[in-house]
């Protein structure tokens, strides 16, 4: 499915206004995980996906997918709502 129109945002910019992120791992149920419901609800969860090609993207929000990875970032990422979120680069997550 290729989405028409979607607006990109670099990966680095958002670091820089919304703080590095750190990776999350979900050890149980989301809907059963209290601290990933208050960060979803808070809008700093993003959904970290590969493409056909085999290229990572990011999503804002909370997608469960096969292989997907979850960053949780200090600062809301509402405004990046929408956007798909290229040039993921791991050296700027906290570790």
């Amino acid at each position: 499915m290729k989405l028409l129109n979607v607006k990109t945002e670099r990966f680095a910019q958002i670091v820089e206004k919304s703080g590095r992120p750190e990776p999350y791992t979900l050890w149980q149920k989301p809907a059963a995980d209290r601290h990933l419901q208050s960060q979803i609800k808070n809008n700093r969860v993003m959904t970290i996906q590969r493409s056909e090609s085999g290229t990572e993207f990011g999503i804002v929000g909370f997608k469960q997918t096969q292989g997907a990875r979850y960053l949780i970032f200090p600062k809301s990422l509402k405004r990046f709502e929408n956007r798909r979120v290229v040039g993921i680069n791991w050296d700027l997550i906290l570790r």
